[in-house]
């Protein structure tokens, strides 16, 4: 028969797994036994056996522990981590240090570890290492939106998880936001590529005549370095106006007479001279070639230049060849020159463009239509679209009129584009009821056409020109405070040497 037993005296007593003493005394161990407390903090009369397995059993926690932990210090933060739950992984960083057993392979995983607290340590941040350790609890990756899209993204891929174990809803929100970013970013290096000059300072250095070509370079190309400098800009920009004044000037009735085109083409030869000597000195202070012709600026340039010197040429040929043809042949000869010369005078309308150089609004507007290219490809297609549309169904339902305009569908594209810019100038309209329904429903597309990519170009515009503003504003300040420093410097040296220079007078 099974000897009866006493029950415990405390239901909440300490009593750890495995250990059925605590519950299952006898009626001896019953008398010496200490109600309310665990036996391995109870230090009996000879206690020295006790106080060294309490020892021993604290020692042992840790090792045991060890075995089926990871020991993890992040940044100065500890992280106990499953190995079962790491293993579950194998091919993230952490599931290798749990599934390998060759020393070697584990230290070459981490930057650093202690045998003695046998911790692996990592250099990474240990703020972001939080949603790394809960993925290995939970299985699921949690990402947050204050978070840096790139520096969350290097620390995952560093830890071998990938984006995938992320909820889908919060995968899209951080790939937009990382897409967003990616733009963001090459907007700013394009834009830092604008500002900065096409050649700088250090770049002189140890080259031929380094010296002189770097003072012809900030003389054209910084306009902020010095006063003569700024000048040069000045001039070039009213020499750009007073060129293009001139070009409008000849077409004039009243300029046509032979004292008026003297003078016209005393002015053009004036201007001509100068954009040549401007684009000579770009060129001697370029230090490489290729890129001197690779900017878009410097074959602005050269355009500009080219048909003075084109229809000097043309004007000057040998007319020795055309004396063995006939009168006929000569004239027509003669007519197709002066259609050629007039085509290559309508190109000095492109000096305007040197006024980009100098102007930060057309800077910023030439670099607003470079990034959105795409958006005004778009634009253009849907207006070719609504054209080919609209023009199709006018022709079709006012053809049949007497006396229409509408003849057929390439008559009608015109009426098509001037009615989708909302222009309207009136001299073709539709005459019947469905023509004029037509017209209503292009006038309609047109507006919603037209309003479309207004408020895309103007935010980005504006943006890319306080950009550009605020970067002119910070170097003429720097060169303005080094300036004012340069004038201390010289100063105090001028009354340093005065003073040493009075005791010599003295004597």
């Amino acid at each position: 028969m099974r000897q009866l037993e006493r029950r415990r005296v405390s239901l909440s007593a300490g009593l750890k797994i495995g250990d059925r003493r605590g519950c299952c005394r006898t009626l001896e161990e019953e008398d010496v036994h200490i109600p309310f407390a665990q036996e391995s903090l109870v230090k009996q009369w000879r206690s020295m056996q006790n106080v060294t397995d309490s020892n021993q059993e604290k020692s042992e926690m840790p090792l045991q522990r060890s075995k089926y932990f990871l020991n993890i210090n992040v940044g100065g933060t500890l992280f106990h981590i499953a190995c079962k739950a790491a293993a579950r992984y194998p091919v993230t960083r952490l599931g290798k240090l749990a599934i390998y057993t060759d020393p070697t392979k584990k230290l070459q995983l981490c930057d650093d570890y202690s045998v003695q607290k046998n911790e692996y340590f990592f250099d990474r941040d240990p703020s972001i290492f939080h949603y790394i350790f809960h993925f290995y609890r939970s299985g699921v990756l949690w990402i947050r939106d204050e978070m840096c899209p790139s520096n969350f993204v290097e620390e995952i891929e560093y830890w071998g998880v990938h984006l995938k174990y992320s909820q889908r809803c919060c995968r899209i929100l951080f790939e937009e936001k990382q897409d967003e970013l990616s733009e963001n970013l090459k907007i700013q290096k394009e834009l830092e590529a604008e500002l900065e000059p096409l050649e700088s300072a250090e770049q002189f250095e140890g080259k031929c005549l380094g010296q002189f070509r770097k003072m012809i370079w900030n003389l054209i190309e910084n306009p902020y370095s010095s006063v003569p400098a700024k000048i040069i800009a000045v001039m070039s920009s009213l020499f750009v106006l007073v060129s293009i004044v001139g070009m409008t000037l000849s077409t004039v009735e009243e300029m046509q007479h032979k004292t008026a085109k003297q003078w016209m083409e005393l002015l053009e030869m004036v201007c001509a001279i100068f954009f040549t000597s401007e684009y000579l000195m770009r060129l001697i202070s370029s230090s490489s070639f290729k890129k001197f012709l690779r900017a878009a600026l410097n074959a602005v340039d050269l355009v500009a230049i080219l048909p003075f010197y084109i229809q000097i040429l043309f004007e000057n040929l040998d007319e020795g060849d055309t004396l063995y043809h006939e009168e006929l042949h000569q004239m027509e000869n003669v007519s197709k020159l002066g259609k050629v010369l007039k085509l290559i005078k309508l190109m000095r309308i492109f000096r305007i463009l040197k006024l980009a150089r100098h102007s930060t609004g057309l800077r910023a507007f030439g670099f607003t239509m470079r990034q959105c290219y795409q958006q005004v490809c778009c634009l253009l297609l849907f207006i070719a679209m609504g054209v080919f549309t609209f023009s199709a169904l006018m022709h079709s339902v006012e053809h049949d009129v007497p006396g229409t305009n509408f003849t057929s569908i390439p008559y009608a594209w015109w009426w098509a584009a001037v009615s989708l810019s909302t222009v309207g100038y009136g001299d073709t309209v539709p005459d019947t009821v469905l023509g004029r329904v037509v017209a209503f429903g292009c006038i309609s597309f047109g507006i919603i056409l037209n309003g479309m990519p207004i408020s895309i170009l103007y935010n980005k515009f504006s943006d890319y020109y306080a950009k550009l503003k605020a970067h002119e504003n910070e170097t003429s300040l720097s060169l303005k405070l080094s300036r004012r420093f340069r004038f201390k410097e010289r100063a105090l040296r001028k009354l340093s040497e005065c003073c040493r220079a009075e005791p010599r007078c003295h004597r």
